[in-house]
């Protein structure tokens, strides 16, 4: 898997770097700034890009923007953002893009590093990985329009823990049910969100889209 890495502190990027390449992972280029990393993604088409949000020259929202970026010249490129900060406006338009895996997840909760590989394998494949607080600040208010206000909150919860990238059978686990009613409740979240059987292979995460996009308007 080849992988590009955005992280401006040198002592965490190269710590990065050793732990992906132990997993098996090749780091084809490791950046520090918000032009590098657009630079590196349109050149090497990484399988997937770990991305810090707070990058130079202006340490606001640069590795958010050079995604954004990069995935206008290569839909779907697959991202995985890790960050102390949840940057909600470019944040919410990169989850809202429809195609490609992505995730999301915050550096000071990242406590295990079989599930952070995890994550950036998931994402690779086109799946979702997000921190439950990044879910949590990103749906401050729905918008009533939406259909994912019609979903029971049991319905909800499921959708939530497809979110953070859960199979049905550890969503069944965390919710104390069966693996047959978490599906059961999966079948109405897809039927309700109008998600057809001949878009399965992407049902899961455009469902999870959907569920993001319920979240705050821009300002």
């Amino acid at each position: 898997m080849r992988v590009v890495l955005a992280e401006d502190l040198a002592l965490l990027r190269d710590g990065l770097i050793r732990l992906l390449q132990a997993h098996g992972m090749q780091v084809v280029e490791a950046v520090d700034n918000g032009p590098a990393l657009l630079r590196a993604l349109t050149t090497h088409r990484p399988d997937v890009a770990v991305v810090d949000v707070r990058l130079p020259p202006t340490f606001t929202d640069e590795g958010l923007r050079a995604a954004l970026a990069a995935r206008e010249q290569i839909p779907g490129l697959p991202i995985l953002v890790l960050s102390q900060y949840v940057e909600q406006l470019y944040a919410r338009e990169l989850l809202s893009q429809g195609s490609g895996g992505i995730g999301y997840l915050l550096k000071d909760r990242v406590s295990d590093v079989a599930q952070f590989i995890e994550a950036i394998r998931r994402v690779a494949t086109g799946g979702t990985a997000m921190d439950p607080e990044v879910i949590s600040q990103l749906l401050v208010r729905h918008r009533d329009s939406s259909p994912v206000t019609s979903l029971t909150p049991r319905e909800s919860e499921v959708l939530g823990y497809m979110a953070e990238g859960l199979s049905n059978a550890a969503i069944a686990a965390a919710m104390f049910v069966t693996e047959k009613a978490v599906g059961k409740h999966i079948g109405s979240i897809f039927g309700k969100l109008n998600l057809h059987p001949q878009d399965d292979t992407n049902r899961r995460v455009l469902a999870v889209l959907a569920f993001l996009d319920a979240g705050p308007h821009r300002p």
